[in-house]
């Protein structure tokens, strides 16, 4: 069991990884498309901005995604297993086509499908984290959408008396605060998301671990109340790992194909993307970075025209957003009945 358990743990955290290769263009792709940074540049300040969330961000994120979807008391380490799985293979389907969807609800599906197969739709919670996720699926693009549009709004009237090449010059050191804040945030939410799940892991199979020495008594939890500081090290430092290999095709949606930015637009849609984020991680919900800052992307866009963006393109990623959940929770629904009948437990 030991080995398995631990096999499980690396396996999220190559979720985490991947979370991080796919979502890379959140942080990075304006920042990019503004040509304020180099990609390379770029996803090196994206990577150190996430890994440093770790110090301020805290764990209330991660305690609610371990226990607030599903009855605790049925997930063991299949029911784990394929909820990464089920996000994984999205996670893959969606990178390949170069749609930037949601890492956060495909591993919340996948969750959710994984204990829907094993013990029926009476293991799921239907409650407030629920109904803060669903909701967020449409309130997070909003949101950051409206940030957006009224940053860009202000800073249009405040420097309106700027010459523009001084607002230019202005912008494109803002860009890299901006970015960074942006970075932050995804850390901190995303982070959060699989260490909640290493944890939900541990606590789910901790009478194998009581007592146990070496290597192995770092496996024993005995419930969420608690993350050990080495799944926080570890779920911060892959993501972080993640986001330097990048994304590159969905940086090329989100940074030049939804709306074309200067400076001054990346900073007004990093802000609002951010500040949004990382208000719904201080009252611990977990929201999509993919959503909000394409929300954002597509604010800043319209304060020019309307025409400005391209809604065919942004119409098809809110269908990919849509179906994230549905999709990860049957691919996960259908590991974990391959896996049933691999691993006895």
């Amino acid at each position: 069991m030991a080995y398995y358990v631990l096999g499980i743990v690396i396996v999220a955290l190559l979720f985490d990884f991947i979370n991080g290769f796919h979502d890379s263009a959140n942080s990075i792709a304006t920042i990019v498309g503004t040509r304020v940074l180099t990609p390379l540049a770029a996803v090196i300040w994206a990577a150190i901005f996430n890994f440093l969330a770790l110090f301020y961000t805290g764990t209330g994120l991660a305690k609610a995604i371990g226990a607030g979807y599903i009855d605790i008391s049925i997930v063991d380490a299949n029911v784990i297993m394929a909820s990464l799985m089920g996000a994984i293979i999205w996670n893959i389907i969606t990178w390949w086509f170069g749609i930037p969807s949601s890492s956060s609800h495909a591993l919340i599906g996948g969750y959710a499908g994984a204990a829907v197969a094993k013990a029926g739709w009476s293991a799921l919670l239907w409650g407030p984290k629920w109904i803060e996720t669903l909701s967020g699926i449409i309130l997070s693009p909003a949101s950051g959408m409206m940030a957006g549009f009224l940053l860009m709004t202000f800073v249009c009237i405040a420097f309106k008396n700027v010459s523009y090449q001084g607002s230019k010059s202005f912008f494109r050191i803002a860009q890299l605060t901006s970015s960074a804040m942006l970075s932050l945030a995804h850390g901190g939410n995303d982070a959060q998301k699989t260490m909640g799940i290493i944890v939900a892991l541990l606590v789910a199979t901790q009478t194998s671990f009581v007592g146990q020495t070496g290597w192995e008594q770092h496996l024993y939890v005995k419930d969420m109340s608690v993350i050990p500081i080495w799944v926080e090290l570890s779920a911060y430092t892959m993501i972080s790992m993640g986001t330097l290999f990048g994304g590159w095709r969905i940086v090329h949606t989100m940074g030049t194909r939804i709306t074309k930015l200067r400076p001054v637009g990346g900073f007004c849609a990093e802000t609002g993307g951010a500040l949004v984020i990382m208000f719904a991680t201080h009252f611990k919900i977990p929201v999509s970075t993919t959503h909000t800052i394409t929300g954002a992307i597509v604010g800043v866009g319209a304060t020019t025209r309307l025409s400005a963006v391209r809604w065919g393109l942004a119409g098809r990623i809110v269908w990919a957003w849509v179906i994230t959940i549905p999709a990860a929770l049957l691919l996960a629904a259908l590991s974990y009945k391959s896996l049933a009948l691999l691993v006895t437990l």
